[in-house]
């Protein structure tokens, strides 16, 4: 069956219309995305403070429903039970592709039960964003936000480090600090793009080698979205440590930082930073 969203008389098909909105600047909309949420019976969205802002600009008065992740659940039955109505009910998130790492899924998964009709109205996302500027490859691996659990994240980066992909994140500025010495740990060798404040006033783009990153020195606002490179070809693969290299680094671990050693080590001998720098994270995690 094929589903055109207009008819002859400019009006849209009853059902559920996945709403692309702003991830920062409020003018990156459609104005098809304009088009369908003035048309919406209902909208639904995560924060109905945040909403306004947009809808205000636009001045799009439909009517408003609270749907966020703690309370969708409880939402399901009324929503669904007034798609039946062949009512237009749009889904919108705070920022971005709704259903990405957002409120959705639930809801699209019941529409299809009950053979509703669903729309994607494309737009602003801040995973195609934050890849399209990276300059890395064009094959990539969405992961979402950081789990909760460090366990968890160290199990799911020791998969992720095997993808020959770009990797992208969502993450909070605090978390991102305490990850920092897994991310290098796991990624040491491939370069990443940290995403701050995307399209809005004071955005900002960090571009580094991975061996070279550091925790923010005080935690910025805002979430962050960071891409990790595909892995980068080896210079001098061949050359590795030697056994009297090693021995100075075990006398010293206990001494000196992990940059002090390799900034040492390094002088005297040909072998990549890289290497060093994780021999010695190697000795750190076995005590």
């Amino acid at each position: 069956m094929i589903l055109h969203t207009e008819d002859k008389n400019n009006k849209i098909k009853s059902g559920l219309y996945i709403v692309a909105t702003p991830i920062g600047n409020l003018s990156d909309i459609t104005l098809r995305a304009i088009d369908v949420l003035k048309k919406s019976d209902y909208i639904l969205c995560e924060d109905t403070r945040t909403s306004k802002n947009l809808l205000d600009k636009y001045e799009i008065k439909s009517k408003l429903i609270s749907n966020h992740k703690f309370n969708e659940k409880k939402n399901l039955s009324k929503i669904i039970n007034i798609l039946k109505l062949d009512c237009v009910i749009s889904l919108i998130s705070d920022a971005g592709t709704p259903s990405i790492s957002d409120p959705g899924k639930i809801l699209i998964n019941e529409c299809v039960i009950n053979n509703i009709n669903i729309f994607p109205i494309s737009g602003a996302s801040a995973v195609s964003t934050a890849i399209s500027i990276s300059g890395f490859s064009e094959k990539y691996f969405f992961y979402g936000f950081f789990p909760e659990k460090n366990k968890k994240l160290k199990e799911d980066f020791e998969k992720l480090a095997n993808l020959n992909s770009c990797i992208i994140f969502f993450i909070s500025p605090r978390k991102f600090n305490k990850s920092v010495k897994e991310i290098k740990y796991h990624f040491s060798g491939r370069k990443i793009l940290i995403c701050r404040e995307m399209t809005k006033f004071y955005e900002e783009y960090s571009r580094l080698d991975i061996d070279d990153l550091e925790p923010f020195k005080s935690d910025p606002k805002g979430e962050i979205t960071i891409v990790i490179s595909e892995k980068l070809k080896e210079k001098n693969p061949s050359i590795i440590l030697k056994e009297s290299d090693k021995k100075n680094i075990q006398k010293m671990i206990k001494k000196l930082s992990i940059k002090d050693i390799t900034d040492l080590i390094s002088q005297n001998t040909n072998v990549p930073k890289k290497e060093i720098y994780n021999y010695c994270l190697k000795l750190k995690n076995e005590k």
